[in-house]
């Protein structure tokens, strides 16, 4: 599990280097209420392992994003507010930051810039002049490049967020997920994602779209 007080580090240099030497307030508060939300009981997938994880990518893709630390924000709410039932969660982590950004002493531009980054993750379809929106997507997606077992832990726990639906109407709306991950011409944007998952994860998802046909 990962550790709190270095995920509040992680968040207070990102929050720190994108609002620049005007500085605001204390990040830790603002820390404390992302982590807590990324607790939630009906969380198994998206917890702060998830998020962690999306924060590793995002340091290893830097280099192809114009404001890395605007990325590592939007990475911080991406998920901020998930509950597996409802279908804007999107939206509502967006408004979230809009919400919590400005008072934490980040510019308009900036709490714009995260918001859409957010929003940008409910298709995960980073248009090809959006550099900072292809390394969030692949960051987000990176686990589905994945070796199998990982993999297979991470559709384990995804059906474990999903326990309330039933078996036959989860396969059918995992599969169509799955079919139109498959249909895209790249599931990664950035050269290193491209290179290195894209290859393991259309495997991933081609054998787990048989196994839900079976």
């Amino acid at each position: 599990m990962p550790e709190p007080s270095t995920l509040r580090v992680r968040f207070r240099r990102a929050l720190e280097a994108a609002r620049g030497p005007e500085g605001g307030p204390d990040p830790v508060p603002y820390a404390d209420n992302l982590i807590a939300r990324w607790q939630e009981p009906q969380r198994h997938y998206h917890t702060l392992t998830h998020l962690t994880a999306v924060l590793d990518h995002v340091d290893a893709l830097e280099e192809y994003a114009d404001d890395p630390d605007l990325v590592r924000l939007a990475a911080w709410f991406h998920d901020a507010v998930y509950l597996p039932d409802r279908s804007e969660n999107e939206e509502r982590s967006a408004r979230l930051a809009e919400r919590a950004l400005p008072e934490a002493g980040l510019a308009e531009a900036a709490t714009a810039e995260v918001a859409r980054l957010v929003r940008l993750t409910a298709g995960h379809a980073a248009a090809d002049d959006d550099p900072n929106g292809q390394v969030l997507c692949d960051a987000d997606l990176a686990i589905l490049g994945s070796p199998p077992s990982v993999y297979a832990a991470y559709t384990a726990a995804v059906r474990e967020e999903y326990g309330f639906v039933p078996s036959d109407a989860f396969r059918a709306g995992r599969s169509a997920v799955l079919r139109d991950l498959l249909a895209l011409p790249r599931l990664y944007r950035t050269p290193y994602g491209a290179e290195h998952w894209e290859a393991t994860a259309r495997y991933n998802v081609g054998s787990e779209l048989e196994i839900l046909s079976s």
